[in-house]
């Protein structure tokens, strides 16, 4: 498996942890806000149309998605956040995307800088890691509920770019151009996904053994707790024997 279906696999388990902090809370809200600039409606915004999806499966109250599209829209006042990406270098050479949202950005780099430099980390200059990861749509099965031939049959149709067995389910990725078409047709053919979103994937991965596997793993979660980080991306490749002997250790 590659660093981003590791990270997604190990978010959903502490998903509920995060939950009772209100950190899904807070970063979800962001989303809705900043998509909602595009207009407030979902049918003809599907960036809002995703982040909606999203805070209904985190359970988040009506009225809080609600005021968080209006204050985007501006019908309500809020926050002016601005949005940005930072760079740096994990360890084993990993290199690491952060998608930024925040009202002040010079306390929000000054931190992430003080993190990386605290966990086997640096800041690095805008573009040396960008030009490594790619923005695609990127959906994950999971279960044995169907087979290859059945989601390659449906997916391709629909426009996927690739499709990749995942521990028991699948893994597809399309362009951004044709992530809703993709995520509808899942849909439409009863197919649960635990993951769909536009992410970024890095084109290829650096593979860590379990030292620099466990710094990495303990640097990507003390990123992704920042109120500021809206998501982490890495191009760290963890072999599962590995990932058995660190989740142990942890």
């Amino acid at each position: 498996m590659g660093g981003h279906s590791h990270w997604s696999t190990i978010k959903r388990h502490k998903a509920g942890v995060d939950a009772k902090r209100g950190k899904v809370f807070t970063k979800l809200i962001r989303d809705l806000t900043i998509a909602a600039r595009g207009g407030g409606d979902p049918d003809a915004n599907p960036t809002l149309r995703t982040c909606i999806a999203k805070a209904k499966e985190a359970n988040m109250p009506a009225d809080t998605i609600k005021r968080a599209i209006q204050r985007g829209t501006g019908e309500l006042p809020g926050v002016n956040y601005e949005e940005f990406t930072l760079e740096g270098y994990g360890p084993g050479g990993t290199g690491i995307l952060l998608e930024i949202m925040t009202d002040n950005r010079n306390r929000t780099v000054s931190e992430i800088r003080s993190m990386l430099g605290k966990n086997h980390g640096t800041m690095a200059e805008a573009g040396a890691v960008a030009w490594q990861f790619h923005k695609k749509g990127l959906l994950v099965t999971e279960g044995a509920s169907v087979d290859e031939d059945q989601i390659l049959s449906i997916v391709l149709e629909a426009g996927a770019e690739d499709v990749k067995q995942a521990g028991n389910g699948f893994e597809i990725t399309a362009e951004v151009s044709e992530f809703e078409a993709v995520k509808a047709a899942l849909q439409q053919a009863g197919i649960h996904t635990s993951v769909a979103e536009l992410t970024y994937l890095a084109q290829n991965q650096i593979r860590l053994d379990e030292k620099p596997a466990e710094q990495m793993l303990k640097l990507m979660e003390i990123l992704d707790d920042h109120d500021d980080v809206q998501k982490v991306h890495a191009n760290f490749d963890i072999p599962d024997e590995v990932m058995e002997k660190v989740a142990a250790s942890g």
